[in-house]
């Protein structure tokens, strides 16, 4: 962290706070007992799971929602998506009597798509990658004059999701460490601003796969980059962070303390961990903090938050994944 001003700080995140109160849940914060015995210091849980779309994603998207003008809600919005964010935003418009559009890729599980659609979504299939999927966004943006909400680089994105930031800290206050998701940085970022904003002593590392991780490769090099993406069972993690990125690289690089990468078998094994001893459903995005302790791949010194970020998993592959016949990276992609 090197202390410079970020484009999206505390204040606007307490404002996003305000305006989604009441459209999305204040989760639940637990106890690991298993965890902290394992780790040797306090772990606890914060169960974004339990959101009401099942994933973190409803905070940013509500928040974008709320905050258009009224000419921007008559045009309807649109996305690309690797799931989550596409059915928080097609939640969100949907209560707002919008239009909403959402472009995803040939790698996204079947069982997300469904639910996007369910939620009355015009859904779009376009190549095998979020950067394919971004082309269709641009395009219909310029020939249809929809308002684009992109997953993770926007202020009122990245606002909303540090709402979940706020309440970590305020639920936890002494946290020494917090464990966040990493993929294209909203979560990161916003995260981080909140709790940084509050806690600055409080350790934030991002987590996330070994295959495909856009950021990582790109704090990395200094700079934005492309990587191949790949299948994954975190596959909420995949997608560039995009060559023109605005905002979280910027951020994730001046507020995190550090970034760790999984294997497909860690993340497995936090899937099945999650399940038989913390009776959770999470998807493989969603447990990856836990797979990071288990891995030993980060080592607390004081009280710890897990963020398990989602539970949209197609069952029939979590079934498999906790009977230890974990599927290939990708196995349930449409």
């Amino acid at each position: 962290m090197n202390g410079m001003s970020e484009p999206v700080g505390i204040e606007d995140i307490r404002r996003a706070a305000e305006r989604i109160a009441g459209h999305v849940r204040r989760t639940p914060m637990t106890e690991s007992p298993t965890l902290s015995e394992a780790c040797g210091a306090v772990v606890h849980l914060k169960l974004e799971s339990q959101q009401w779309t099942g994933a973190f994603k409803l905070r940013g998207a509500t928040n974008a929602v709320l905050s258009l003008t009224a000419d921007e809600r008559k045009r309807g919005v649109i996305a690309a998506s690797t799931g989550n964010h596409g059915r928080a935003l097609a939640h969100a418009a949907k209560l707002e009597g919008m239009r909403v559009v959402i472009c995803m890729s040939r790698l996204v599980p079947g069982n997300k798509l469904d639910e996007i659609r369910r939620l009355g979504a015009e859904v779009r299939i376009v190549g095998n990658s979020q950067d394919d999927a971004q082309q269709e966004v641009e395009r219909l943006v310029a020939q249809e004059g929809l308002v684009m909400l992109p997953p993770f680089d926007h202020p009122s994105i990245i606002a909303g999701q540090g709402t979940l930031g706020l309440e970590i800290i305020e639920q936890v206050p002494d946290a020494a460490l917090v464990l966040v998701q990493l993929s294209g940085g909203g979560l990161a970022s916003g995260v981080a601003a909140a709790i940084k904003g509050v806690s600055p002593q409080t350790k934030i590392i991002g987590v996330s796969m070994a295959r495909g991780a856009a950021m990582k490769a790109s704090l990395d090099a200094g700079q934005p980059v492309l990587v191949e993406e790949l299948p994954t069972l975190a596959d909420s993690l995949g997608g560039g962070i995009g060559l023109d990125n605005r905002l979280t690289f910027a951020m994730c690089r001046d507020l995190l303390d550090d970034v760790v990468l999984l294997s497909e078998d860690e993340i497995a094994a936090g899937i099945r961990h999650a399940y038989a001893q913390e009776r959770e459903i999470v998807e493989g995005a969603g447990a990856v903090g836990i797979a990071a302790l288990l891995a030993g791949k980060v080592k607390p010194d004081g009280p710890v938050v897990v963020l398990l970020s989602g539970r949209n998993i197609d069952i029939d592959a979590h079934r498999r994944i906790v009977c230890g016949e974990a599927p290939s990276p990708g196995e349930r992609a449409v």
